[in-house]
């Protein structure tokens, strides 16, 4: 009888708070990175962190590499390119510095070389910080993949916290998101038996709650707010961890996000879809979804589909064609798929589009 091996990824480390992007040198020399490291980040990322680790990382006697990555939408290309970074200069750690985007590039580029990774987010905007999984355009799927969860994560509040503020809003959406996202796993465990562990969707759930009971001090400027929204962000990554797979974080409001991203013109920030997304992914559930979209406004995130600059005819669109992002992925779209005129009752419902 074959035994069924569960491997989990998480954090050795975790640092939050101001200033504490200081660590950095010292975190590297208690894991013995001692010789070598490259920084993927972007041009502005660099100059807000970036030169700062360069800086800290040389004065403990490291050769420190930096990679820029210019391409304000980042692709495969600059997984590539960061890959063959990687390989050229053979660095003991990959350290990501940046918005999701660039975070991402580390982490996948660093994976497929199997070289350590260190994450410094500059915003908290979605919760790939923590977890294992990665979201680009132009890899084979429009969803995330597995990569590899960071050795150490740093997240400087003092930084993080004079990223444009909308960038939090979308934070508090993916962390929202959990509410349903873990009712359509349970949903899938007791319609096709899919392994489930409640133990880990507890995780996921706490983080949404957590923003919904402290939503009050999520605002600009708010230094404990930020906090509240990024232990939910770190919490969800882990969670992914040990899941080892996004089912605790991602359910039929992602596939909603996803199918966003492939067919509106100019779509917004991932969080932010989301975050409508649950609106409307509840009200299917039965869950209070007019408590989701008042913690969201509350928070200063967008509700509707005119917030995000997106016509409602691509709102409608992403609701049917959510289903067919993932068809192995069971959820409530699987068990009321929607009709064109169904999917717009329910946007209407919900006050998504008027």
């Amino acid at each position: 009888m074959r035994s069924h091996v569960h491997r989990m990824q998480l954090p050795r480390e975790i640092i939050v708070g101001s200033g504490s992007l200081d660590l950095i040198g010292s975190l590297c020399m208690d894991m013995g990175f001692t010789k070598r490291a490259l920084i993927i980040s972007g041009k502005r990322t660099f100059e807000v962190a970036g030169r700062r680790v360069k800086d800290i990382l040389q004065s403990e006697g490291l050769k420190v590499d930096e990679h820029i990555i210019s391409s304000s939408a980042p692709t495969i290309d600059d997984v590539e390119s960061s890959e063959n970074k990687i390989r050229l200069l053979k660095p003991q750690v990959v350290i990501g510095v940046g918005g999701g985007a660039k975070i991402d590039i580390a982490k996948v580029s660093s994976a497929r070389q199997n070289i350590p990774f260190i994450s410094i987010p500059t915003t908290a905007s979605h919760d790939g910080i923590a977890s294992p999984f990665a979201s680009l355009k132009g890899l084979s799927k429009p969803y995330s993949v597995m990569a590899q969860s960071p050795i150490a994560v740093i997240a400087d509040t003092k930084i993080i916290i004079e990223s444009p503020y909308r960038f939090t809003a979308s934070g508090c959406g993916d962390a929202i998101a959990k509410l349903t996202s873990t009712r359509d796993w349970k949903l899938a465990h007791e319609r096709t038996n899919e392994y489930y562990a409640q133990y880990t969707a507890s995780i996921a759930l706490m983080s949404a709650h957590h923003i919904i009971e402290n939503s009050h001090l999520i605002r600009p400027n708010s230094e404990e707010g930020l906090r509240v929204l990024l232990e939910a962000l770190i919490s969800c990554g882990i969670a992914m961890g040990i899941a080892g797979s996004s089912r605790p974080c991602s359910g039929s409001e992602h596939l909603f996000s996803h199918a966003l991203d492939l067919i509106a013109p100019r779509p917004a920030l991932h969080g932010e879809q989301c975050g409508i997304g649950t609106i409307m992914m509840a009200y299917l559930h039965g869950l209070d979804w007019n408590l989701v979209r008042n913690t969201l406004q509350r928070i200063g995130a967008p509700v509707t589909a005119e917030e995000i600059g997106i016509e409602p005819e691509y709102i409608v669109e992403a609701l049917v064609k959510a289903p067919t992002i993932r068809p192995e992925r069971y959820t409530i779209l699987s068990e009321k798929p929607l009709t064109y005129e169904r999917a717009r009752e329910l946007a209407r419902e919900t006050g998504v589009i008027s």
